[in-house]
């Protein structure tokens, strides 16, 4: 099982990190280690060691079948679900690495850094590059974001993963943040939603 993640998919989010508003010339892709993943409700251990440690929720896509090379017309035949993801992001160590022009293993590819939702099949959706997703965490909602602000669309990123990696059933694409990041804390109680249903609940520790 492998874990797909994108980097700066959504312009304000871009202007948010780095002061400018920008589309990238092709996808920013990134891996997290198996031992990122974090689901069914298991709480989030904050590493006191690595500083401020952001949220990022995203919209996460499963992978259904096996493909390479996938032609982007046929890429939705490649996917059967969706659900609200967080991509823990160690900020300060990420700063760190983007500055030295070194990769973001260790700012992003963390144990417990992709926390997932429950899995919501694509067949409830009209179109999944047309939902609302917010994150509450205590009760209010700190990021919102729609798919249809994606700078490249989940077709069109599966396509282009597909060139270098062959996707496997059950691996996952994590499809990019909005803007609104921000902080992580002890006790820290977060809630994902897809329209109106909530399908992440999970504290931090």
């Amino acid at each position: 099982m492998k874990i797909f993640a994108v980097g700066m998919n959504y312009i304000q989010h871009n202007k948010e990190l780095d002061g400018t508003l920008y589309k990238p010339e092709t996808p920013v892709i990134f891996t997290k280690a198996d031992s990122a993943l974090l689901k069914d409700k298991k709480p989030f251990f904050i590493p006191d060691f690595m500083g401020r440690i952001d949220y990022e929720a995203e919209v996460a896509v499963r992978i259904s079948r096996l493909g390479k090379t996938i032609p982007e017309r046929f890429a939705h035949r490649y996917y059967d679900a969706v659900t609200v993801g967080i991509d823990f992001t160690a900020r300060e160590l990420q700063q760190k690495l983007r500055a030295n022009g070194e990769p973001w293993d260790l700012c992003k590819g963390f144990d417990g850094s992709a926390a997932l939702g429950e899995w919501v099949s694509v067949d409830k959706f009209r179109d999944v590059q047309a939902l609302h997703f917010h994150l509450d965490i205590n009760g209010n909602t700190v990021q919102e974001g729609r798919t249809s602000d994606m700078l490249f669309s989940i077709d069109s990123l599966i396509a282009y993963i597909s060139r270098f990696f062959t996707l496997k059933t059950g691996d996952i694409l994590f499809t990019g943040t909005p803007v609104g990041v921000g902080p992580v804390h002890i006790d820290d109680h977060l809630e994902g939603y897809i329209e109106d249903r909530k399908v992440l609940d999970f504290s931090c520790k």
